[in-house]
């Protein structure tokens, strides 16, 4: 008898998965799948070696290779459990003929490349699609246009317009943007993800590169055409208009279960592509955790419910019974079952900025506004929060550090006499004023405990043009679902940056591809009855 493999036995206790049907598999390597085009994309097959011919085909198109962490992590379970798996590099990746232009051809290539897999001999009448990030964009490129034999998608920590928040024009995500650009060009050598995270010194000193423009020779030490169109083109240029695929999501009739997190850098868009799809009549399911864009803890949940809801689907059977939305609560640190989202019985409250640092249900008294000076050649710094690459701190981290910084300012709330539980969308009114014309408002709500310590539940930064009038600028904050305890406070910060995950507004209006001269902006918060600045938070009422 064939001993167990190691690794198999070892993802088994890592995943916390059942035991395998097989762990004996066989994989096809560099299979041919033609474009319509003429190109060529390859892919791999992973099988049960016995009686692996008609399973439910697993679906899984990316520009990370075909090996690795996504094969090991995300592949080999679900080929030992009920599936084959068809594992595919994109266009100009992994051997794949052709040129890689992000998000260009994941459509076409797509729907090619499911009607390829239909007409093989192996085929058993079913396809999921599967996986995340771009694993999961490559799924929305084509959901609208699927055949009957697509039974289920699964995308995770992702949306169907990929660029649409981290090439937002007035705040614009530099290290989603230049990361990832920097990520894929080093797919072209081995080793990528290693030598992605040994060159973070050096992307530092690019993302500081003043023209932006040639921040990529620093980076890599030659240009790259992914990161000159990311820094040249925002989400609102017709340039993405082939990639937007956002208005075609209420088109889709396939199943849908999207899993994200509280500090993914796609949470927003996930959570408007399940408005879309509830708005529309479908009954997707979605799940959101206390994770990153590369929390560990997301394969697991990946895989079991590719088990659950993709193999069920791929039966023709009804996955297990559980509520339309799953969340998790922090502070309480449990989950929470939803009829939808954005759920029932919590409305918004103000909590009103006061002088002396305050922070208090009741509006303003007349006082005076608080001040600080932004300067862009000293950034304020991004600490923890949504954030997209490895390597990267993310999520829930102190801010004490932050907030003794003389350009962030804190509204600290009185110590709570009751538990105060929100679930929903935060937004901030800030009645604000600014010595430049141009520049950044960055709030963060956090919580105090009884130590003293800040910890970050979700933040949001809008850019200004006419921000030398005063005017109440409204700031969207990330969605969250957090307790704040009884005998904690509530605080938020307000401040005019969050390096490098924001970029640097140079105060001067340049096209931030071009701009080469900083300069610093005194910055007026104002709080009185006349310009009640408060964070709008939705709290339990029922």
């Amino acid at each position: 008898m064939r001993r167990p493999s190691a690794a198999s036995l070892l993802l088994q206790r890592m995943l916390k998965l059942p035991p395998p049907i097989t762990r004996d598999l066989v994989v096809e390597r560099d299979l041919q799948v033609p474009m319509r085009d003429g190109a060529i994309l390859l892919a791999d097959r992973w099988a049960p070696r016995s009686d692996g011919q008609g399973l439910p085909t697993v679906l899984v198109r990316g520009p990370y290779g075909r090996g690795g962490p996504i094969a090991a992590q995300l592949v080999r379970p679900l080929a030992e459990r009920g599936f084959q798996v068809v594992m595919q590099s994109a266009r100009g990746t992994g051997g794949s003929s052709g040129s890689f232009f992000p998000m260009r051809h994941e459509r076409l290539d797509g729907l090619d490349t499911v009607e390829w897999v239909c007409k093989q001999p192996w085929f058993g009448d079913s396809i999921v699609l599967y996986g995340p990030s771009y694993l999961g964009y490559t799924q929305w490129a084509m959901a609208d246009h699927l055949p009957a034999q697509v039974k289920a998608m699964i995308p995770a920590v992702t949306e169907s317009a990929l660029s649409l928040e981290f090439l937002r024009r007035d705040a614009f995500n530099l290290e989603a943007a230049f990361g990832w650009g920097a990520l894929v060009d080093m797919q072209k050598r081995p080793w990528a993800t290693p030598r992605f995270l040994m060159g973070a010194r050096r992307r530092r000193r690019a993302e500081l590169t003043l023209p932006l423009s040639d921040a990529d020779q620093v980076a890599l030490g030659h240009r790259s055409e992914i990161i000159q169109d990311f820094l040249t083109h925002d989400s609102e240029s017709t340039y993405w208009a082939g990639a937007r695929h956002d208005d075609k999501v209420a088109q889709v009739e396939v199943p849908v279960s999207m899993i994200t997190g509280w500090f993914d850098v796609f949470l927003q868009g996930q959570l408007r592509d399940y408005i879309t799809l509830k708005q529309a009549a479908r009954q997707p399911r979605l799940t959101v955790g206390p994770w990153s864009h590369t929390s560990p803890e997301l394969n697991s949940v990946l895989v079991h419910e590719a088990l659950d809801f993709g193999l069920a689907h791929a039966h023709g059977a009804d996955p297990s019974d559980r509520a339309p939305v799953r969340v998790y609560v922090m502070g309480a640190e449990q989950w929470r079952d939803l009829t939808t989202w954005p759920p029932p019985g919590y409305a918004p409250r103000r909590y009103h900025l006061q002088p002396a640092g305050r922070l208090a249900a009741e509006p303003p008294p007349q006082s005076h506004p608080d001040s600080y000076r932004y300067d862009p050649a000293d950034p304020t710094p991004a600490a923890g929060g949504n954030r997209l690459l490895p390597g990267i701190e993310a999520g829930r981290v102190d801010n004490t550090a932050l907030e003794a910084r003389p350009d962030v300012l804190t509204y600290t709330s009185d110590v709570l006499d009751d538990d105060l539980e929100i679930i929903g969308d935060v937004c901030a009114q800030i009645w604000f004023r600014s010595s430049r014309r141009h520049t950044d408002v960055f709030v963060r709500v956090c919580e105090v405990d009884p130590t003293g310590r800040s910890t970050n539940i979700c933040d949001g930064l809008s850019g200004l043009t006419g921000a030398d009038e005063l005017a109440c600028v409204t700031v969207a904050l990330t969605s969250t679902a957090y307790l704040f305890k009884r005998g904690h406070r509530i605080r938020v910060q307000v401040s005019s940056g969050a390096f490098p995950l924001y970029n640097r507004n140079p105060g001067t209006g340049e096209p931030r591809l071009t701009a080469t001269t900083l300069q610093s902006a005194s910055q007026h918060i104002h709080h009185d009855p006349d310009h009640p600045s408060a964070v709008l938070l939705p709290v339990r009422t029922r």
